[in-house]
């Protein structure tokens, strides 16, 4: 774990990181809590590693809200996120879960201040692989991103797709994974991330 945690540290001095769905899709209990540490990457723009740290918390039956930070050197330095899931239809038998998920971002990118408004409609299903259950999903972010320095505006979208699941791995299965790829498709970039979550 000591080794673990110091790669992930000297892989935050890098240079960029990613935003990513997160445990938002994934299946909580009402009133649980998780904070889950991620190692993000950006394979296009000049790209490069980071880390960002999120804090999840489901407040009723269909509301979960999370919120983190990320800070690594490079074009993009530093993001303040917080977002809200909220589930239109359940994961019920053949019907996959729909939810709606709206986030705000403030972040440093090319030393100028940039604020982002999205929206991301997002599609989950449970399946068993292997004897254990997980959720891949697949979301498309649409958003608006503001620049205060220059007073200027893009819309921008991607593609976002990953799985969460428990860990299947001996003495780990208390802690929840987490992969992600997002591919730019209009002003936007290609990442991936990976992550694990701790229940609070």
């Amino acid at each position: 774990m000591k080794k673990a945690f110091l790669s992930l540290m000297m892989l935050s001095q890098a240079s960029i990181f990613a935003y990513g769905i997160g445990q938002s899709t994934m299946p909580m209990l009402s009133g649980s809590k998780t904070i889950a540490t991620e190692l993000t990457g950006i394979t296009s723009d000049k790209g490069g590693m980071g880390m960002q740290v999120r804090y999840t918390h489901k407040l009723d039956e269909k509301l979960i809200v999370d919120g983190g930070l990320g800070i690594s050197g490079g074009d993009r330095s530093q993001r303040l996120f917080v977002g809200a899931d909220y589930e239109l239809y359940p994961d019920y038998m053949q019907q996959p879960r729909v939810s709606v998920k709206g986030m705000i971002e403030r972040s440093t990118e090319f030393d100028e201040g940039v604020t982002k408004l999205s929206i991301a409609p997002t599609v989950t299903k449970g399946f068993s692989f292997w004897g254990k259950e997980a959720y891949p999903y697949a979301s498309i972010p649409l958003g608006l991103s503001l620049n205060g320095d220059t007073q200027r505006y893009e819309t921008t979208m991607s593609l976002n797709t990953g799985i969460n699941g428990q860990l299947p791995i001996e003495g780990f299965k208390h802690l929840n994974g987490t992969m992600e790829v997002q591919v730019g498709l209009k002003d936007s970039f290609t990442a991936f991330l990976a992550g694990v979550s701790f229940p609070l």
